[in-house]
């Protein structure tokens, strides 16, 4: 009898030893998955953060001008960029406030194509061709021109 209860004992003890090493095994295998699906969904997650492209954000900047005609040409330049809903530039201030689609167009291009039609704007310089390209009365480098329309606009003030 004390023969079978060593030998019991000996099973129970190899017994237990199998059932923590399969624990530890299943352990191990549900680490791996919860591992392998957590980068999985890091994949997912960074995959779908794409910047947002609105289709009216409303933009403002600076752009150089100094009478109705540069308004005009601004606004025209603006306004003939695909994707832009609204431009209107005021001769005060110099801004130009639009509304455009990021779908369709960029901020980039916009003011690209507003340098090409002889305006400057902060990091996009109108090529010298294209500002010789505006009528003498806007040529806004000059000082002299700038101050002549500096009293027009006093005049119409009054």
């Amino acid at each position: 009898m004390q023969d079978f209860v060593s030998k019991s004992n000996k099973l129970s003890e190899k017994l237990s030893a199998l059932v923590k090493l399969k624990i530890n095994h299943k352990i191990k295998k549900m680490r791996k998955l919860v591992f392998i699906f957590s980068v999985f969904l890091m994949g997912f997650s960074t995959q779908g953060q794409k910047v947002e492209r609105k289709k009216n954000a409303k933009i403002a900047f600076e752009v150089d001008g100094i009478c109705g005609m540069c308004k005009k040409r601004i606004e025209t330049a603006a306004l003939k960029t695909k994707g832009i809903k609204f431009a209107i530039w005021d001769v005060k201030t110099h801004q130009l406030n639009v509304i455009l689609n990021e779908q369709k167009t960029s901020l980039t291009t916009l003011k690209t194509n507003i340098a090409a039609a002889g305006h400057d704007i902060k990091n996009f310089k109108a090529t010298e061709e294209a500002y010789a390209s505006v009528h003498p009365c806007c040529m806004y480098r000059d000082s002299k021109i700038v101050i002549d329309h500096e009293g027009e606009l006093k005049k119409q003030n009054n």
